[in-house]
């Protein structure tokens, strides 16, 4: 039995069963969101908060990531084909980067909804309604990104990772609208209206910057975590076998990793001995990492100094 065949033995059907939870999440995050785009369309309508607009566009654009995240992460789970030989994950990065455009142009509507209610102060109206939704919508989010974290920590999925964002961040603005609504509604400050919906829009334009830089870094390939590229390296120089490590390579599409590195071995031992050595680190290091692709090549130990000599 290879590596690869006793790890999913250890973890059974793991890409279905991945892929089963990154669909629902996104199911679920579209259904949120157009429950709390229809309540915060009527409750803009009779309060006419721009705090309430600016969490009703960023609901909107929520809505739409969703939705955009939804054909995504459908794109993503297409397994490797003959054009496609690592799989097709980064649509999730390039899902990232297209709501990351819709974030910035809510964020600066906002901007400019906030500086026109600062030049022109209105008083909020029906402030209950607009608080009574809000507290709602910080329920329904707050069991939404519960779910979303699950998911993400079971399938490391850039998509959804990027959906969870914003939704942690709606809790932020929620909480926002409901103090601009309490301070201009039944206090008559009526600039903190406007105030807060420029925090809010800074919230916004923070989560979507977050979103560039994560896909960004998946897209140029970028290495895994210094606390994971040492997790590696820690668990192939476990083995009672293997003399050193060297040429660690790491990078991420989509919810899969893929790891590369050399394993020095005595040189005396037989090539069935090396094979073997580095089936038995394969699996340790595909059970660390779930849903990981690992190549491992033996190098007799001491090997790579003398290439380094040679090549000078």
């Amino acid at each position: 039995m290879s590596a690869s065949d006793a790890a999913k033995k250890v973890i059974p059907d793991l890409p279905a069963r991945n892929g089963r939870l990154m669909r629902r999440a996104t199911y679920a995050a579209v259904a949120v969101a157009v429950v709390l785009i229809a309540m915060k369309s009527v409750v803009f309508f009779f309060t006419g908060s721009v705090a309430m607009l600016g969490t009703l566009f960023d609901s909107l654009l929520d809505g739409s990531a969703s939705l955009l995240n939804l054909f995504a992460v459908r794109a993503a789970l297409i397994p490797a084909d003959d054009e496609h030989r690592f799989g097709h994950g980064k649509a999730e990065a390039l899902a990232g980067l297209g709501q990351s455009v819709f974030i910035f142009g809510s964020a600066g509507y906002i901007v400019f909804e906030a500086v026109r209610r600062l030049l022109n102060p209105m008083p909020v109206q029906n402030s209950a309604s607009g608080i009574a939704v809000t507290v709602f919508a910080i329920v329904v989010t707050l069991a939404l990104v519960a779910y979303q974290r699950h998911v993400v920590a079971e399938t490391r999925s850039l998509a959804i990772e990027a959906d969870s964002i914003h939704y942690r961040g709606d809790l932020l603005m929620n909480l926002s609208v409901i103090a601009a609504l309490v301070l201009s509604g039944y206090l008559g400050f009526h600039w903190a209206d406007p105030v807060f919906a420029l925090v809010i829009a800074g919230l916004i334009g923070w989560s979507a910057a977050q979103i560039v830089m994560n896909a960004f870094n998946q897209l140029m390939d970028r290495e895994l975590s210094d606390e994971d590229r040492e997790r590696i390296k820690t668990i192939a120089l476990e083995h009672p076998e293997v003399v050193n490590l060297h040429d660690l390579r790491t990078r991420t599409s989509g919810a899969h990793s893929f790891i590369q590195f050399h394993l020095e071995l005595d040189r005396d031992i037989t090539l069935m001995a090396a094979h073997r050595i580095s089936d038995e680190v394969e699996m340790k290091v595909m059970q660390a990492f779930p849903g990981a692709e690992v190549i491992i090549h033996q190098d007799p130990a001491g090997m790579e100094k003398l290439t380094r000599l040679q090549r000078v």
